[in-house]
């Protein structure tokens, strides 16, 4: 048997997935690992966490499987996107912990950045905004507080890297310094137009080019694993930070399809083709894949809370015992009341970009309880996407046909998927395959190493579980848009 290991390091946990060469999943392994808050609004990795989660959770599947690393044709790399990671080139230890993607430390250095006049030029370059979000000012904030930083990132003696970069880089015993064009493309530095690091912008963050690493296809040899890790040599042949992944598992591979993730958050990914589309409506930019030499490009749309909100239903308010309970409860809403949850946690995502506010809850009566509240948060995912979907499609010339294919955790509830369908007014494809982000990292180094096929090949495998069609009338869907634009307003504006 010939297998492909997909490895899928996320926010809160490490998993190792072992696909046969039909692209069926024959064993999976998965450890969660602390996070580190150290103080309101920061959050942190142990980047050593990282790596021993990723090493046994792979040792894990193969020996339950009984493989060798013989039988692996390549090792496919998925990551949480912008979490940073800087470390020493000789030993290979961080010198700070990772900063994660929902750390917002570095908001006052994205607003002097924007006040200084560089934002255009940045969004222009990168397709980003600035935002406590991406990686660039996370390098710069590592290298402004560990004493004596720069000048060894100057000296050649420090290295930035993205997830997959930190883990490649142990993987290979320091052979590889590489990540893809997906990871690349959200660093803050990288020119998505050019196809390379931006000399410009580093200059501006005052981060040393030295310290970055190469940029690959997602499909490329980026160097084979040290052979006492697994027994023998393993080639690591795709990489994609894990919305491109799940773009790529979803095989969103024509202009006009749309896929949306929902985990955590909510990560909606649109292909536009060949040429990049710079937002009119603050959504971002980006690189959906790149093959061949030839980057396909994306608008994205990132929402901060998603499936957090049932978390919040569960861990905050104590109104559910698990996840699944959410949709069960919301058919219990008193259909006439219209409470609304703005879930700004962290603030608002895209298209607002609001990093400072925080949520509220409108439409409260004597008689609102737990149902109530559970419908809002499902529903506050619906809206938020909405607001994702139209901004999209104004900056995607008007075309109607987009197709919208969900995955993520959130995606198998029946109940949010509908309203879903109905808040946006068009259909939701869920496929058969839930596991859209580890296929897709798998199916790249599958391809690269010629056991899987084609992207024609591959979009031919794609299986539709439900499709979910409208069953709101327009005009409740539209009053009840309208009243979660005011309720964003209103939370805006405290």
């Amino acid at each position: 048997m010939t297998y492909i290991l997909a490895i899928d390091q996320g926010t809160t946990s490490t998993r190792a997935i072992l696909f046969d060469a039909e692209m069926q999943m024959v064993a999976v392994a998965q450890e969660e690992f602390p996070q580190h808050y150290p103080q309101a609004g920061w959050v942190e990795h142990d980047p050593e966490d990282l790596w021993s989660t990723t090493l046994s959770t792979c040792r894990k599947v193969l020996a339950d499987k009984g493989v060798s690393a013989t039988d692996i044709a390549g090792i496919g790399i998925t990551n949480q996107r912008e979490t940073t990671v800087v470390w020493d080139r000789s030993t290979g230890k961080a010198i700070h912990n990772a900063i994660v993607w929902q750390d917002r430390r570095t908001t006052a250095i994205c607003e002097g950045l924007r006040k200084a006049g560089y934002e255009e030029r940045v969004r222009e370059t990168t397709g980003l905004l600035l935002d406590p979000y991406f990686s660039g000012t996370k390098v710069k904030w590592i290298l402004d507080q560990v004493e004596g930083a720069r000048a060894r990132a100057k000296a050649g003696e420090l290295m930035f890297g993205t997830v997959d970069s930190f883990l490649i880089w142990r993987l290979t015993g320091g052979a590889s310094h590489v990540t893809d064009a997906t990871n690349a493309a959200r660093t803050l530095m990288y020119d998505i137009n050019a196809g390379q690091w931006s000399a410009e912008i580093c200059e501006m963050l005052d981060v040393p080019q030295a310290m970055l690493p190469e940029v690959k296809d997602c499909a490329a040899a980026f160097g084979s694993t040290e052979a006492e890790l697994f027994g023998g040599a393993i080639p690591i042949l795709g990489v994609a930070g894990d919305q491109q992944a799940a773009t790529v598992g979803q095989t969103c591979f024509e202009p006009g399809m749309m896929k949306s993730t929902y985990g955590t958050g909510c990560f909606a990914l649109l292909n536009t083709g060949d040429a990049p589309v710079l937002s009119q409506n603050r959504m971002l930019t980006t690189i959906a894949y790149q093959l061949d030499g030839k980057p396909t490009y994306a608008l994205e749309g990132s929402i901060f809370i998603a499936g957090a909100a049932v978390q919040w239903l569960r861990d905050g308010l104590g109104i559910i015992g698990k996840a699944s309970e959410t949709g069960v409860l919301a058919e219990r809403a008193d259909p006439g009341q219209d409470v609304i949850l703005v879930p700004a946690f962290t603030g608002l995502g895209a298209p607002y970009w609001q990093p400072d506010c925080r949520g509220g809850m409108f439409g409260l009566t004597r008689n609102s309880g737990p149902a109530e509240f559970a419908r809002a948060a499902l529903q506050s995912v619906a809206y938020q996407t909405r607001d994702l979907w139209e901004a999209m499609r104004a900056d995607w010339q008007g075309e109607a046909n987009v197709t919208l294919r969900v995955d993520g955790g959130m995606s198998a509830s029946d109940w949010a998927m509908q309203s879903l369908s109905d808040i946006l007014g068009a259909a939701v494809d869920r496929p058969v395959m839930q596991e859209t982000t580890a296929l897709g990292a798998a199916w790249l180094a599958g391809m690269k190493a010629g056991v899987y096929p084609d992207q024609a090949g591959f979009a031919a495998t794609w299986a539709l579980d439900r499709q979910f069609t409208p069953a709101m009338e327009a005009e409740t869907r539209e009053a009840a848009y309208a009243r979660w634009q005011r309720a964003v307003q209103a939370v805006i504006g405290v």
